[in-house]
């Protein structure tokens, strides 16, 4: 009996040594995800703190701090969510992965072919009467046009911003003149605040320094590209387009807001 006992006893303990593994292995395979989740959410919130604090603050900041806070709460409860959730989730966040290479690459192929006669820049954020690094892009790329087609203008846009001391306008032409280009070949549009009214404006300006007619190519950065051609046109203007680069750690902020953009754009069609 005690030997019975005692065998049946050293089973239930081989079997328990044998589940050990299993165990500590299936708690390592959730683990990974959750600590995944927990970077990918921290990341996200310090990243749309420090960019409250240098940029203008647009819908895009909600909405990464809505996800920051997201994948955190996804974190604490991964171990309680069934299966199928996470299968779910994992293939809705295809939709923004999958929108945001669109947004990418369509911004990233120009087809300017330097020989039209003026650059539009789109504003965007300005401190004081610095530009920030977004606008810088675009301001450099007009600039690389200019110097490759010297007979060009540059058409600045940009009303006054919540942080800026004088219109981004203004900001935008001191910046070019500041690099050698002179002041005579650069046009203002100095009193939009939205993309459509900046080009309906660069439109009429346009249309009255060259009565005859006149090509036009279009800067903004990447991501944004897709939207201001698009735009351009309902303000009735035929441009080309280059699109300048975007700071890295600026792309989760403009291209959740670029996304949404682009959305409501489609909708109010």
């Amino acid at each position: 009996m005690k030997l019975c006992l005692m065998s049946e006893a050293l089973n239930h303990s081989s079997e328990f040594a044998a589940n050990l593994p299993e165990s500590a292995e299936r708690e390592k395979n959730t683990n990974i995800p959750r600590v995944a989740l927990f970077v990918i959410g921290g990341l996200l919130l310090f990243n749309v703190v420090y960019m409250s604090r240098v940029a203008n603050p647009t819908i895009g900041f909600t909405l990464q701090a809505v996800i920051a806070v997201g994948f955190i709460v996804y974190a604490l409860l991964y171990n309680r969510i069934p299966k199928i959730i996470h299968i779910i989730a994992a293939s809705l966040c295809l939709i923004p992965v999958a929108f945001t290479l669109f947004l990418a690459i369509y911004g990233n192929i120009s087809n300017a072919d330097h020989t039209e006669d003026v650059v539009i820049v789109l504003g965007a954020g300005v401190s004081g009467e610095q530009v920030s690094r977004t606008l810088a892009f675009r301001l450099d790329e007009a600039l690389l046009f200019w110097r490759q087609n010297p007979e060009a203008y540059i058409l600045v846009t940009g009303g006054l911003g919540n942080r800026a001391t004088i219109t981004e306008a203004e900001a935008m032409a001191r910046y070019l003149e500041g690099r050698g280009m002179p002041r005579e070949r650069i046009l203002l549009e100095d009193q939009s605040t939205s993309t459509y009214v900046n080009l309906v404006f660069a439109r009429e300006i346009l249309e009255e320094r060259f009565p005859n007619g006149f090509r036009a190519t279009l800067v903004t950065n990447d991501f944004h590209i897709y939207r201001a051609v698009r735009t351009a046109r309902q303000a009735e203007l035929d441009v080309t387009h280059i699109g300048a680069r975007t700071v890295w750690y600026t792309w989760p902020v403009n291209y959740l807001r670029e996304m949404l953009a682009v959305t409501s754009f489609w909708f109010s069609r």
